[in-house]
């Protein structure tokens, strides 16, 4: 689901070359922040730029000659259909891709470095996701992995086991715009670390004692 501050890449294709400039065209964004409706989004040093569109917190893009299009509240599929059916006007057959630019997703739990990805597009898998973070930790419960995803407005969330082949098979395992991935610990492992923790200056004493009464 498209929403406010999604920064959206937005190609159009017809059988006119000349046209298809037209509607792929963009100005250029300030690095270090997101400024402006439409724009080419410029790293600091990097020549090469990726065309973008900002949906404003109004749910709107200003678009190439069709001015502003309110797309915020719509899936990537009923993007490209709303934008079609209203390039038709200008173009002959018109094919329209649109993606995320600015993908989140947040990582957390007991992951090596629990933290917020931003991809170049939404074609990611919880895998993915697990391994742009350093992979779980020793105590990370590999076959109770959380999924938490929010969709029209209602939260839903889906436990997934890493070690079963049927993980590729849930609805879960590619992952949506600002989905959350929480990796629980392992609970009696982090019980007996605890404990080994609580008690290791006394087995360090029990083991000098030792020591001392057979160097003796």
């Amino acid at each position: 689901m498209i929403k406010p501050e999604d920064v959206l890449g937005i190609s159009v294709m017809s059988l006119n070359p000349e046209s298809n400039v037209l509607f792929n065209t963009g100005v250029l964004q300030p690095v270090g922040g997101i400024g402006g409706n439409a724009g080419l989004r410029q790293q600091q040093g990097n020549s090469e730029a990726t065309q973008g569109y900002l949906v404003d917190d109004q749910g709107f893009i200003e678009f190439p000659v069709l001015g502003r299009i309110k797309i915020a509240g719509l899936t990537r599929e009923e993007a490209n259909n709303k934008l079609t059916a209203a390039l038709e006007e200008y173009l002959q057959d018109p094919i329209v891709k649109v993606r995320y630019l600015n993908f989140r997703v947040t990582v957390i739990g007991e992951v090596g470095s629990p933290s917020v990805i931003t991809a170049s597009d939404d074609n990611m898998n919880v895998l993915e996701a697990l391994g742009q973070v350093g992979d779980l930790t020793l105590y990370g419960k590999r076959e109770d992995v959380l999924v938490i995803r929010e969709e029209n407005g209602m939260r839903t969330m889906a436990r997934l086991n890493l070690n079963d082949s049927k993980v590729f098979e849930s609805p879960y395992f590619h992952l949506h715009q600002n989905d959350v991935i929480y990796v629980e610990p392992d609970k009696a492992k982090v019980a007996g670390t605890g404990f080994i923790r609580r008690n290791w200056g006394f087995a360090v004493g029990i083991v000098s004692t030792i020591l001392f009464l057979f160097v003796r």
